[in-house]
């Protein structure tokens, strides 16, 4: 699909309209990019099993956790950073450097509809992929449904539109497609590191846990963990939902502030 067709694509009379078409086309050009497609979809499937192995060694019972509540928050984790996150940081990369999102607000699409409906595809995905591997992992490592399933949908839609904010935020200070492969990796690391991801903040001295409780994905990581360990308080969980709400507003607000629309030269 040309950049042409994309644009001329979107143009309809309704906000739904024109983002369905745009999401479409985005869709389109997603299933076309082999190295985005891999990895959105098979890295995230891959990762956790190294959580597994970097975690041989501790003492899950003692932290009140088991196999499952450990690699199946690492994989909705990977999900969130690898197909939403990174995916479409390159996305909104490329489309600015490729003149399209300029082309896109000479039309009838408002900012929030170019931006919302350029991130569907990712967020779908995210969002399918999440659900698959939480029943796959409950499946494969004998684990119960979750005690308080509400907390893991609030988790994951809190992941995926702090993801969305945080990656439109990061494209605005990516020069080229190439530097946002750079540019996004240092929220990937500390997300892996220090957000429960590969290391349960139950295993970190109390001190650096309670400053990694306020990263970005932090929040939706421990919706997801407690909602199959249960001992999530609803204290615990408010400051979660809150801590995620806040990044999420903070980001929105920068992008509205910093987010270019045309290339950087």
């Amino acid at each position: 699909m040309s950049r042409v067709s994309l644009v001329a694509d979107v143009g309809r009379t309704t906000p739904a309209g024109r983002m369905r078409a745009l999401a479409r086309a985005e869709s389109t050009l997603f299933l076309r990019n082999k190295g985005t497609l891999v990895a959105a979809l098979f890295v995230p499937l891959v990762l956790p099993f190294s959580v597994r192995t970097a975690m041989s060694d501790a003492d899950l019972k003692e932290a009140g956790l088991n196999i499952g509540t450990l690699i199946l928050p690492a994989s909705v984790g990977f999900s969130l950073l690898f197909a939403v996150y990174a995916a479409l940081v390159g996305v909104f990369v490329a489309r600015r450097e490729e003149l399209v999102l300029k082309r896109l607000r000479t039309g009838e699409l408002r900012d929030v509809e170019i931006l919302t409906g350029s991130a569907l595809p990712a967020v779908v995905t995210g969002f399918v992929q999440s659900v698959l591997l939480a029943v796959g992992c409950a499946v494969l490592l004998d684990l119960d449904a979750p005690s308080a399933p509400q907390l893991a949908l609030i988790g994951l839609l809190l992941g995926l539109v702090t993801c969305v904010a945080l990656a439109a935020l990061t494209a605005s200070f990516s020069r080229t497609t190439e530097s946002a492969q750079v540019t996004s990796l240092p929220l990937m690391l500390l997300s892996f590191i220090g957000s429960g991801i590969t290391v349960p903040l139950e295993f970190l001295p109390d001190r650096l846990a309670s400053f990694c409780e306020l990263l970005p994905l932090t929040p939706a990581i421990t919706l997801v963990r407690g909602a199959w360990t249960g001992d999530l308080s609803a204290y615990e969980a408010l400051g979660a939902v809150l801590t995620g709400l806040a990044w999420t507003v903070l980001s929105v607000f920068a992008v509205r502030r910093w987010f270019r629309w045309e290339p950087r030269r």
